[in-house]
């Protein structure tokens, strides 16, 4: 085990789990939390409650920004929840952070389809869920991280993410 502390992106479609899965790896590991919604500029957040998916083009400034987020926090430690849909999206996040670790949640489309029709006033529309799905490309055997099933208990899937960045659980 090393005393460094991880920088995070836990990654995946709209209604898997990044906030709550990332806001409880930020607390056990005391470092500083952020969820990618809030980088998103005015008319890309306007595109998406429009219904409209987001393309890389939409994407780049965002992705940029966390990416130096996360680098400002290389030696502290942070989580940030970023969906990281496609390995570009991930390389972009990685260009100034190289050491991230990814936390892919991973499950059913229709249970994250259920998950986001639910959520009370956010601007990301169910119907986006399908192209975020026909987007995303899973976590490839170079890249370092891991896929857990967003389905599993929340106090499994924080203990399994805790597991696979080699931090212990008190």
């Amino acid at each position: 085990m090393t005393d460094a502390l991880p920088l995070v992106v836990v990654m995946g479609v709209a209604g898997c789990g990044k906030t709550t899965i990332g806001e409880a790896v930020a607390a056990h590991l005391g470092v500083p939390f952020r969820d990618g919604d809030a980088f998103h500029s005015e008319q890309a957040v306007a595109k998406m409650a429009a219904g409209h998916p987001l393309d890389d083009d939409d994407r780049k400034p965002w992705l940029e920004r966390i990416s130096s987020w996360l680098a400002e926090r290389d030696q502290d430690g942070a989580v940030v929840a970023c969906s990281a849909l496609k390995r570009s999206h991930r390389d972009l996040l990685r260009s100034q952070a190289p050491d991230v670790v990814m936390l892919h949640l991973a499950g059913p489309k229709p249970e994250a389809a259920r998950r986001v029709a639910s959520r009370p006033g956010h601007f990301m529309p169910a119907s986006l869920v399908d192209s975020q799905y026909a987007t995303l490309e899973s976590l490839q055997a170079d890249e370092r991280g891991v896929t857990l099933d967003f389905c599993a208990p929340v106090d499994s899937l924080v203990a399994d993410a805790l597991t696979a960045l080699g931090q212990p659980q008190n």
